[in-house]
């Protein structure tokens, strides 16, 4: 084989490692930048929002929409645990900002002094927590609740409390997992 001819093998080679290479870098870059703002995987664990989502769904959850819209009543959220690093809850918007909050003895939730008319709550809530006392959002917080509102961590306890807007890592978008039950959450 003549010299000139290894000299392009080599070259060719090299070529496509380098092209191959910088593939690969423009799509980790390319996830990275998609798990960062766009959307990311999360689990959940426990039931809290039952039977909305249960134990073990893995979603997708929109980290983009609301830089375009603000957060609605109803809205499946998730937004970090202020008392545990890496650990997200995942609630339902029930409170808006400005709005006032109250969940009376026999469970009804009062929205500005109305009943709140929602199907979401698995049962009657129970322990009104903090929200026993009409709760005023300001203009920057949401109140969320779990769907299972007698198993659920949420806004009616102080180490919860009220979320601020910017707490909100996104929207939850879609059940991947378990694929039996894949699709857009509502």
């Amino acid at each position: 084989m003549s010299g000139s001819r290894k000299k392009k093998i080599l070259n060719d080679t090299l070529r496509e490692v380098l092209g191959t290479s910088l593939y690969i870098l423009f799509v980790l870059v390319l996830a990275f930048l998609v798990v960062k703002y766009v959307g990311q995987r999360t689990e959940v664990i426990g039931e809290s929002m039952e039977y909305t989502l249960m134990d073990g769904d893995n979603l997708i959850v929109d980290k983009i929409s609301y830089r375009f819209h603000e957060p609605e009543r109803f809205d499946v959220v998730v937004f970090p645990y202020r008392y545990a690093k890496k650990m997200h809850f995942v609630k339902r918007i029930i409170g808006l900002p400005g709005e006032t909050v109250q969940i009376l003895y026999d469970g009804t939730i009062l929205i500005n002094g109305e009943v709140l008319k929602e199907y979401y709550g698995r049962e009657v809530i129970m322990d009104p927590g903090r929200a026993i006392d009409t709760i005023t959002l300001s203009e920057d917080e949401y109140f969320v609740l779990g769907d299972n509102r007698n198993n659920s961590k949420d806004s009616r306890w102080e180490d919860v409390g009220n979320i601020k807007r910017d707490e909100l890592m996104g929207k939850v978008w879609i059940r991947i997992y378990p694929f039996r039950e894949f699709g857009k959450i509502e």
